[in-house]
């Protein structure tokens, strides 16, 4: 059985035999319900893959979705769209001049593809023209996937001039989601963040946040039912190594890696890289914090001199987090209406601790910001009631590369 660890292109892992968990049905009812969507999601939880899939599906590649969910409820596959990819990932944006390099590379490919106009210069200005000359050309409407939007302010967030630089390319680039809609068959925009006061999503008011919508949970992440499916062999594979039963395998593989909940009625998922990390190696450890550590919450916490004791025991409602440039956690803070009471309230309070391989690698990246002596036994959690607590369920005894999701009860 071959795992795609790290593996983010569709193609490959359908043409090279990589064990692929169907999520086209999702797919499916993903472009043929809508337009315009963002999903925030963990990194490495297979956001690319998400956005490589649905590239090539749109690109007419019908071989490789042979035998795969989307072909049964499609009646054919479309034709082919042109497709603008933009990948801000894999990319440290420290310089002014680093996001400016970036996108005129992909410009730069794009107008080889569709030309040029003499007339545009700045890096809105020439996307605007390639959509609209892609759209003129090819007789089809434009797919345009973003995949980690956020990264560039991300990385300059602890220098808010470079931020601001960016921030203001960035907002001329996405403005075209927007006003070349005519020319846009689907759009998609991914990252681990929401900015909510940059102007980027007030300005992209057509987007459909999907990020903790319950239909959509599942999306992103490997499910029970999907670990059982597809990955039976290498749990057995995993016990026999380990030198356990298959009973402990799959507890230990739950205990580590499963809890990720997007929304109060969605299945949990499993850290998909995490766990095809574990299942290649057939060896249980802390895949994902040495490759998707969030370090802009460290670089937050060292500008703010935050005391990883003392970040319990502070509530805060939805209002408050709105006022922050940038939400440190990967969902957006909503409120919803509740039969039983008028509003339900999302808050941000004292949480223990509940994993104890998320505490040590936590402890070791965030050393400078811990004062010498402190046991790190504290951190903030998406949680909205007691009921939290009251569920050991929810509590698993794994580390999670983000801020967790826990079960919603209606605001007292």
């Amino acid at each position: 059985m071959k795992y795609p660890v790290g593996i983010q292109n569709f193609e490959k892992i359908r043409k090279e035999d990589y064990v692929y968990v169907d999520k086209t049905a999702l797919i499916w009812q993903l472009v043929n319900s809508g337009c315009y969507y963002f999903l925030s999601r963990p990194r490495r939880f297979g956001k690319s893959l998400l956005l490589s899939t649905i590239a090539a599906w749109f690109q007419g590649k019908k071989e490789l979705f042979d035998g795969l969910a989307i072909m049964e409820l499609a009646s054919e596959c479309p034709e082919a769209h042109p497709v603008l990819r933009l990948d801000l990932g894999g990319q440290t944006y420290s310089r002014p001049e680093e996001l400016p390099e970036v996108l005129n590379n992909y410009l730069s490919a794009w107008e080889k593809l569709y030309g040029t106009d003499p007339t545009e210069h700045s890096p809105a200005r020439r996307f605007w023209g390639i959509i609209h000359r892609a759209c003129e050309q090819t007789g089809r409407q434009v797919v345009i996937l973003i995949d980690e939007y956020d990264k560039p302010l991300l990385e300059a967030i602890d220098n808010e001039p470079l931020c601001e630089e960016y921030r203001s390319i960035l907002r001329g680039v996405y403005g075209n989601l927007k006003t070349c809609d005519a020319c846009i068959k689907f759009a998609m925009l991914t990252g681990v963040t929401k900015f909510s006061k940059l102007s980027i999503f007030s300005d992209l008011n057509n987007l459909n946040d999907i990020s903790m919508i319950p239909q959509y949970a599942t999306l992103c992440g490997i499910t029970e039912q999907e670990l059982e499916t597809y990955f039976a062999p290498g749990i057995e594979e995993l016990a026999q190594c380990g030198g356990i039963s298959l009973a402990e395998a799959r507890k230990q593989l739950k205990r580590r890696y499963d809890g990720y909940l997007f929304e109060e009625h969605a299945e949990r998922v499993y850290n998909p890289f995490s766990l095809l990390s574990a299942l290649n190696n057939r060896k249980f450890m802390d895949y994902w914090f040495g490759t998707g550590t969030p370090t802009f919450l460290v670089k937050l916490m060292v500008r703010e001199n935050v005391v990883l004791e003392n970040l319990g025991d502070v509530p805060v409602r939805p209002s408050k987090l709105n006022t922050l440039e940038a939400i440190p956690c990967p969902f957006s803070t909503k409120a919803a209406t509740s039969p039983s009471t008028t509003l339900t309230i999302w808050t941000i309070t004292t949480c223990v601790f509940p994993m104890k391989k998320w505490n040590a690698p936590f402890c070791r990246n965030c050393c400078h910001v811990i004062p010498a002596g402190t046991t790190a036994r504290r951190c903030c959690a998406i949680w909205s009631g007691p009921s939290a607590w009251e569920n050991p369920n929810l509590f698993c005894a794994s580390w999670k590369p983000c801020w967790r999701i826990f079960h919603m009860n209606t605001a007292r």
